[in-house]
């Protein structure tokens, strides 16, 4: 299956859209109203900088396959950036085609053309397949950080002090 990867622009909302309703049902959370996700990925896609935040979107068949979302962060080892990989989701339909391999070749690429050093990421540690998926990059796990989220009641402590 040929596999095309681009940044997402202001013209793929609805890409997006379909993505994230089909994630929010893979992870167990509540199903996304399709025209809410519309509109958030709208203005997501035509207000935020795109040194904040980027979504590739992977096409296959005509039809939207997958998504990364990445933010790059700036200072990384040795002043070069780095890319963090937030959530990388290949649509069930489409799954075991190379996608998912499409995607990260696709942000490797972009890290070596722009002088990024490396791409983090976390991943649940019961997530076997991933795991395997991110072995055969040669990915290595790394201990040395504990991910900490501070959220709800944690963000309103944080904002007081």
């Amino acid at each position: 299956m040929a596999v095309d990867v681009r940044w997402a622009t202001a013209k793929d909302p609805e890409a997006l859209a379909t993505v994230f309703c089909e994630m929010a049902v893979h992870y167990r959370q509540s199903p996304l109203d399709h025209g809410r996700a519309t509109a958030a990925a709208r203005r997501w896609l035509d207000e935020e900088s795109p040194a904040y935040s980027h979504f590739a979107l992977a096409f296959a068949g005509g039809e939207v396959a997958g998504l990364a979302s990445v933010a790059i962060a700036h200072p990384g080892i040795d002043l070069e950036r780095l890319m963090f990989l937030k959530d990388l989701f290949v649509r069930e339909s489409a799954r075991n085609r190379g996608v998912g391999q499409a995607l990260v070749g696709f942000l490797a690429g972009q890290c070596l053309a722009k002088g990024i050093g490396r791409i983090d990421l976390t991943t649940e540690d019961w997530n076997e397949g991933a795991l395997r998926f991110y072995d055969r990059f040669g990915a290595e796990r790394h201990g040395q950080k504990i991910f900490l989220r501070l959220s709800s009641e944690a963000l309103r402590t944080a904002a007081k002090s």
